[in-house]
């Protein structure tokens, strides 16, 4: 689950997305700092709740589910099935203007994590076909320029 070459990218990209983007990086407040220092590692990390056992995301302060303060960051497996998808056209960053469109932009339900979801970019051929509830893994793309890593995703083959 991690590599750096993807369906769909040209063999002058080692990235599906293109150097120029901003760069991610945690908020200011830094609530989601071990989420972006987990990626580098290759790991998923979701708050978790040590009081009630309940997983969130986007990060809070507070669990959704009891108000308790007492979160954690677990990882959990980088796999999950497709909730939503859409195929995207428009370039959201200049640095995109060149790149391949259309895209693949995903959510996906995380049903280790207790089925929170969080987005991302489906790899591989743009008009493919894609079926909600198909079953995905994640794929850690290292960024050595800014020394980033992100979570994209790609269907698994079925037997």
């Amino acid at each position: 689950m991690t590599s750096q070459t993807h369906p769909g990218s040209s063999a002058a990209s080692e990235t599906y997305l293109p150097e120029g983007l901003p760069q991610p990086a945690p908020t200011e407040d830094g609530l989601d700092a071990p989420f972006w220092e987990a990626l580098t590692r290759h790991e998923l990390c979701i708050q978790h709740c040590a009081a009630c056992g309940a997983y969130q995301w986007e990060p809070e302060w507070i669990c959704h589910a009891c108000q308790s303060a007492d979160l954690e960051w677990a990882v959990v497996p980088p796999r999950g099935r497709i909730y939503s998808w859409t195929r995207a056209w428009y370039p959201v960053h200049s640095a995109l203007l060149h790149r391949e469109r259309p895209y693949l932009v995903v959510l996906i339900e995380l049903p280790e994590a207790g089925d929170v979801r969080i987005a991302g970019n489906l790899l591989g051929d743009p008009f493919q076909d894609v079926a909600s509830g198909a079953n995905v893994e994640g794929v850690f793309e290292d960024h050595a320029q800014g020394n980033y890593t992100l979570l994209q995703w790609r269907v698994i083959p079925t037997s």
